[in-house]
């Protein structure tokens, strides 16, 4: 069953009279439970994709479909209720609220989505201890190595039980070790919880999790494998 479909989408950035063409008529299908990589060189257009398929961008022209449903005719806020409840996002730079603890970081999509108190808890720490962090529930990012704030954001990213995950390079920031078990904690996930993960990337070592590599270049996508 497909999540997302991507249908002759472009995306165009204007400044002045310059003209930046990101993508440029991409079609693509995620299916449910996939674990795909975006590969490609800088400015290939891998993050622009991510943010179409997230609802933070919408395309110039083509079409966006999340679960069948066609994004690109919703408003703003129908974007954003269906971005909340539904994909989980994953960042570079982890993107932690700095004065909130692991567990409160976690906590706070479910608090969004209107979570009662009794459920949050025992979903909190059910992603705590997915992730291998149970026993650090109560330290702030600064008090967390760059793994293990890593490791947070992917409890916080799958504790709203999304249709999909997208990762923008998340293993960027991380050393060899790191990267390879945030990577191995993602694709038990994947397996153990059927949850689609989309994730860009440039890192030989990341490449080689996915099922699938969709390659863009120049804002094309040049290849699957």
């Amino acid at each position: 069953m497909e999540v997302t479909k991507i249908i002759n989408a472009t995306r165009v950035f204007k400044i002045g009279q310059m003209e930046t063409h990101a993508l440029r008529g991409v079609n693509l299908t995620i299916n449910s439970g996939e674990f795909t990589a975006l590969v490609g060189p800088s400015g290939s257009g891998k993050t622009t994709l991510l943010q179409l398929i997230g609802l933070l961008d919408q395309p110039t022209t083509g079409s966006v479909f999340i679960n069948g449903r066609d994004v690109t005719k919703f408003n703003r806020n129908q974007r954003a209720d269906l971005r909340r409840g539904t994909i989980g996002f994953i960042f570079q730079f982890f993107a932690l609220i700095p004065t909130l603890t692991a567990y409160e970081n976690i906590e706070m999509p479910l608090l969004l989505n209107g979570m009662g108190a009794v459920e949050r808890k025992t979903r909190v720490n059910e992603m705590l201890a997915a992730v291998g962090l149970t026993d650090r529930a109560h330290h702030r990012p600064d008090q967390l190595s760059g793994g293990q704030q890593q490791r947070v954001a992917v409890a916080r990213a799958l504790s709203i039980n999304p249709t999909f995950v997208l990762a923008d390079e998340p293993t960027a920031n991380l050393d060899t070790e790191n990267g390879r078990q945030v990577m191995d904690i993602m694709k038990k996930l994947n397996k153990e919880t059927g949850v689609t993960f989309v994730f860009a990337t440039h890192d030989p070592r990341v490449i080689g999790y996915a099922e699938r590599v969709v390659t863009l270049e120049d804002g094309m996508i040049v290849g699957q494998a």
